[in-house]
């Protein structure tokens, strides 16, 4: 497998690398940084991390200034 672009929402966030037997991600977009180079077993996975991050980051109170 070569590098594969990761979709979000219609948006690509970022690619997947083969790196030691799994894929690493490789985030583009800043709302996704939180995964950056860490390793999945497949692209799906990749979309269902960034999906729970996503989520989690919807459900938190926002920080007032």
């Amino acid at each position: 497998m070569q590098k594969q672009v990761i979709e979000f929402a219609g948006e690509p966030v970022g690619i997947v690398v083969p790196d030691e037997n799994r894929l690493k991600f490789i985030a583009v977009k800043f709302h996704v940084i939180d995964l950056d180079e860490q390793r999945f077993d497949s692209p799906d996975d990749v979309r269902l991390a960034i999906s729970r991050l996503v989520a989690a980051r919807n459900a938190a109170p926002a920080a007032h200034v």
